[in-house]
């Protein structure tokens, strides 16, 4: 989930300073361990020998949620008093800096045994030689408590590389008093869903001028910072580009619907529907510009913004000073992604979880093991239900599930059925692509796509000149012939 999003670079000399802190393999063993139950579901203490030798797993994690990292001296307690020869040691990162950082722990042979960090990802770290497959080391029982879709989401190849925590979609967000004012049948786009042309109709309705100043935007999406390149990612998968590979394994963004999707972005920001300034607007930005009603639809949104949106609500009801400044009641309100070049929508699935790496050395047996518990540890039970019920997310494990069937949530039923809507039409998991196309494709979204995004963004050049630079680069990168032409 990212996929959040959330809410900067002269952070290298404490990354490094970290470095050692987190050195994959930190295991302390001495001596072989006795075999310990891994059917565990987070609540119940397992009988481990008291000749288990002593290890420590250290994990990378951003704020997943928006209380998760409040939470992280009882999930290191919790997990101690589940196996008590284990230390499980948690290193907190911003979302901005969460790359940086892993990257450059990465770089020095020594990441931590676990990060967060999306699935997309994975094939990168594969490609290194740093992610660790656990294929050998999870359990039947630990498998069989996920649910398979979500999984599927961390292999790559025939590898397992981690744990789901949840599977999500990108979608948008609407402000229901404004979106009931603009006219818009909001619960018939949450079922029916809308074409471009019908969202750019809408969005226009929502725009508020006076005297040549805009006061309410139709719609802004979060463009900068670590959500750079979330924009365009989400919307062309819905127009026909699932991912970044066709079934034949040609790299997509060469199509002509891409073109389509680079006019559409550029359009709305002409027509005034969107800011000027939208290249400056990062997450935080995008969502303050909400919440002060500056924007009648947002993006990207997830579920968790409703949750979010409730407790600032409530926090302007109480009158207690603590809410976003300037911020009004809003109501949050989950909308699919519109359909772009005649194409069916295709929601923008988020799969987010526990990855495992190595360091130069291969851990040995008896540590890989031990991370694998402690990544399930985060991804099931306790952990998972109490992060997932902060997110507003599904629950994806039947440990999960049974641990939150005693918590309550308060969550708009329309809502629930929007997502469980477009979770019926996400992008389905691509392991079949290749981990050295796979970071080719990153690559070229890092040196490419997102520079011209911006740049596009900005006025600096016009979607054509941005589609031939993402072509020319795709031909060099994959050949003539490994690139879609249509």
């Amino acid at each position: 989930m990212k996929r959040k999003m959330r809410v900067l670079a002269s952070i290298c000399a404490l990354t490094l300073a970290l470095t050692a802190l987190t050195a994959c393999g930190s295991s302390s063993t001495t001596k072989e361990g006795t075999p310990e139950s891994t059917n565990n579901t987070n609540n119940n203490n397992t009988n481990v020998s008291t000749e288990a030798a002593k290890d420590t797993i250290t994990a990378l994690l951003p704020p997943v949620s928006p209380a998760y990292q409040e939470n992280f001296s009882q999930m290191e307690k919790d997990f101690n008093a589940l196996y008590p020869n284990l230390t499980l040691k948690i290193e907190p990162a911003s979302w901005e800096d969460m790359t940086q950082k892993l990257d450059t722990q990465v770089n020095a042979g020594s990441p931590p045994d676990i990060a967060f960090l999306g699935s997309s990802g994975i094939s990168k770290y594969v490609e290194q030689g740093m992610a660790l497959d656990i294929t050998d080391a999870a359990t039947a029982e630990m498998i069989a408590d996920f649910d398979q879709a979500p999984l599927e989401y961390m292999k790559n190849g025939t590898g397992l590389y981690g744990f789901p925590a949840y599977m999500e979609v990108h979608a948008l967000g609407g402000n229901k008093e404004f979106l009931e004012k603009a006219g818009i049948d909001y619960k018939k786009i949450q079922k029916e869903g809308w074409t471009f042309e019908q969202f750019r109709e809408d969005i226009k309705k929502g725009v508020v001028s006076e005297g040549g100043k805009t006061s309410r935007y139709g719609f802004v999406f979060a463009t900068a910072g670590v959500a750079s390149k979330d924009y365009l990612a989400i919307l062309v998968k819905s127009a026909g580009m699932p991912a970044a590979f066709n079934k034949d394994l040609k790299f997509a963004y060469t199509s002509k619907n891409y073109l389509e999707v680079l006019k559409d972005i550029r359009v709305m920001i002409d027509d005034g529907s969107m800011p000027k300034e939208l290249s400056s607007v990062d997450a935080g930005k995008r969502w303050n510009m909400f919440l002060t009603g500056q924007t009648m639809i947002t993006g990207k949104g997830l579920a968790v913004f409703e949750n979010s949106a409730n407790k600032n609500n409530e926090k302007i009801k109480a009158n207690d000073g603590s809410a976003v400044k300037g911020s009004i009641p809003a109501e949050y309100i989950v909308l699919p992604v519109p359909s772009f070049a005649g194409q069916k929508a295709m929601a923008s699935a988020v799969v987010d979880g526990y990855v495992a790496f190595r360091g130069k050395k291969e851990p040995t047996p008896e540590h890989k093991a031990n991370v694998v518990k402690a990544a399930y540890f985060l991804a099931s039970g306790k952990v998972a239900a109490t992060t997932n019920n902060d997110l507003f997310a599904a629950h994806i494990t039947k440990s999960g599930k049974k641990e939150a069937e005693s918590m309550t949530v308060n969550r708009n039923p329309d809502n629930v059925a929007a997502v469980e809507a477009m979770l019926a039409t996400a992008s389905p998991a691509r392991p079949d692509i290749p981990t050295d196309l796979g970071a080719k494709a990153i690559k070229l979204e890092d040196e490419v796509i997102i520079p011209k995004l911006q740049a596009l963004i900005a006025g600096e050049i016009t979607p054509e000149a941005m589609y031939d630079a993402v072509k020319a680069a795709a031909i060099q990168a994959f050949g003539e012939d490994g690139v879609v032409k249509d």
